[in-house]
């Protein structure tokens, strides 16, 4: 049960409203996701959130599908369920296979072991030297 009620998007009126609305036509949705109006309730929150999101989601030098694995990968680090479902529902719209899902969790599942070994033991990182001189 969230800590705060959503806010109402058929009674939501100025800078929520707006946004809502943006949200909606956006990502081309009947409804407004709940976190969007779980935070409605600063509607200057709200305002600054969508627009960093847009700004970050949208096709720049990494395109769209990179960006939302990356944002599944921090989700399920972060064990945030809503996020990871939202997150792969997006990457399903983009194409992702089961096969693709797995494979990205398991690097998430690998990286996280490894980031606590090596941080646990102080590892010291160094440069990688190649065993032979590249040809000159």
């Amino acid at each position: 049960m969230p800590l705060v009620p959503y806010v109402d998007e058929d009674t939501a009126d100025g800078v929520v409203k707006e946004v809502f609305d943006d949200i909606k036509a956006s990502r081309n949705l009947a409804r407004v996701p709940p976190f969007w109006r779980a935070i409605a309730h600063q509607p200057e929150y709200l305002r600054h959130e969508w627009q960093k999101l847009k700004a970050i989601m949208s096709t720049g030098v990494i395109d769209r599908k990179v960006k939302e694995m990356i944002a599944v990968a921090v989700s399920a680090t972060n064990n945030c369920d809503y996020c990871v479902r939202s997150h792969t529902d997006a990457l399903r719209a983009l194409g992702a296979t089961d096969a693709e899902l797995v494979e990205l969790l398991s690097v998430v599942d690998f990286f996280n072991g490894s980031n606590a070994i090596a941080s646990g033991l102080k590892v010291e990182y160094e440069p990688a030297v190649p065993a032979t001189p590249p040809d000159v």
